[in-house]
């Protein structure tokens, strides 16, 4: 669903202020014109709108996951896409995760019990559970349990990933029993204009993605998760038209991506993106790349990750294509689950052992959505995945989905980027002039103020996990 009202954002951005111990100076400091007590709908438009913002702008999307699963470079400073990052670097996706989407939708659940609405309570623990997820995946060991209520945990433990997942499974096990298509309505979803049906196939299409994060360490459990989604019912996202996503309007309501390439010029699509979709002839290439502004030729081309500065930008900014600009567009969706994702997911499942579904068929179903959802006519997609180099190799279903899968994440640099460390395809090469002795980042660094706001719990989650750098592998990251 578009945002219709920017007054919702402005409602919603804020929680409750913090009270004062005196009566009468509590009356003095409320405003006469505005609401005492927050309103579900617009803190959940508050915080789908927060969380989509920095799940595709620049600090954990474009300057990092983007640049790590190669599908971005830089052609100016070209720091990040070297791995050069200072404590404070991957702040945004902690602070706004936390502080903005988890503590909004904890009050979200707390009015929707007061309220007796059990559709705001199961939509708001589907959210949680996507923020938990994305942060669990790019930091590992996170403040779980205790940071549901921060107001009593000011300095919350961290708890071990592989905890965190299974709690996330339950917690949407939760959210699909509560969500209820007869039940109360609800206002405010700026994902699916408040369509229960599509939350509870969200659920379920979330409860499958995790379900193969931690499929490599505890396959018994992925494989129970699958048989309760199918028990339940509710079935998965089921067409493009039922892609989670948030669309973006114009501004200031616009893509975080379009936002950015209204003033500046730092970004190129990678050369590795651009070698993969010219190698297949793939139809997504100028959807996914702009056409050089000088003439060159091959029209679009990819520059190397990880060049140093004068090298990047000797390669010429009119020869180099930029991102394509259906991804530079102010309405530009941010893309939460695709429908092509969930049947790469139910392919992998398959091809497990985990249900009794044809792999390569949903593989082929999966090429063709992702094809589909940036308009590929029928008999190019037919053209394209009738080629050997598409066709799903059952010997090696990990190259297939994983390489497959990483060109239909195009975009979605954080999803993209743990699922590349999850598949092992594609096998990238490291950064040109990286910083990390040869080796590719597997996590993100904790921010800075962990380690002076929260140093106990910071320290012995270093202690259990490993050493807080960008090369320590996380518990699902088995290979």
């Amino acid at each position: 669903m578009k945002l219709k009202y920017t007054t919702i954002l402005l409602a919603g951005a804020t929680l409750l202020s913090v009270s004062s111990c005196k009566k009468d100076l509590v009356k003095i400091n409320q405003n006469p014109n505005a609401s005492q007590n927050a309103q579900p709908d617009y803190l959940l438009t508050a915080a789908t709108k927060a969380t989509a913002d920095t799940y595709w702008g620049t600090a954990n999307n474009m300057d990092a996951s983007l640049l790590f699963v190669q599908h971005w470079a830089k052609i100016q400073y070209t720091d990040p896409d070297r791995y050069i990052y200072t404590n404070t670097a991957f702040n945004e996706l902690w602070s706004v995760g936390y502080a903005k989407s988890i503590v909004n939708l904890n009050q979200i659940i707390k009015l929707a019990d007061a309220q007796a609405n059990p559709n705001y309570k199961g939509v708001a623990l589907v959210l949680r559970s996507w923020v938990f997820t994305l942060l669990t995946d790019n930091y590992g060991d996170i403040p779980y349990t205790q940071a549901t209520n921060i107001s009593t945990y000011l300095t919350p433990v961290y708890d071990k990933q592989k905890d965190v997942y299974f709690a996330l499974l339950e917690d949407l096990k939760t959210a699909q029993a509560a969500l209820s298509t007869t039940g109360p309505a609800i206002a405010g979803d700026v994902i699916y204009s408040n369509k229960i049906a599509q939350w509870k196939k969200f659920a379920n299409s979330l409860r499958l993605r995790i379900a193969l994060r931690i499929a490599d360490r505890e396959p018994d459990k992925a494989k129970q998760v699958l048989a309760d989604i199918q028990a339940e019912g509710s079935g998965y996202i089921s067409a493009n038209s039922e892609t989670a996503q948030l669309v973006y309007l114009a501004s200031p309501n616009q893509n975080p991506i379009s936002n950015l390439f209204d003033t500046r010029d730092d970004y190129r699509i990678s050369k590795t993106v651009v070698d993969k979709l010219f190698a297949l002839n793939d139809p997504r290439l100028p959807v996914y790349a702009s056409k050089t502004q000088d003439a060159t030729p091959n029209t679009y081309v990819g520059i190397p990750n990880g060049l140093l500065v004068g090298d990047a930008s000797n390669l010429g900014f009119t020869k180099t294509s930029k991102p394509g600009t259906y991804f530079l567009a102010p309405g530009a969706p941010a893309v939460i689950i695709s429908y092509a994702e969930v049947l790469f997911d139910r392919a992998e499942a398959a091809a497990r052992g985990f249900t009794i579904e044809n792999a390569a068929d949903l593989y082929n179903q999966a090429v063709t959505a992702s094809l589909k959802q940036y308009g590929i006519a029928d008999a190019t997609i037919a053209t394209y995945v009738a080629q050997p180099s598409v066709q799903y190799d059952a010997a090696n279903y990990k190259k297939s989905i994983g390489e497959q899968k990483w060109l239909a994440l195009f975009g979605q640099g954080l999803e993209a980027f743990a699922e590349w460390r999850r598949l092992d395809y594609p096998q990238l090469q490291p950064a040109v002039a990286g910083t990390l002795s040869g080796k590719l980042p597997l996590r993100f660094i904790y921010p800075g103020t962990e380690q002076s706001l929260n140093g106990i719990s910071y320290k012995a989650a270093v202690a259990s996990q490993g050493a807080d750098v960008l090369t320590t592998k996380l518990w699902f990251d088995v290979n």
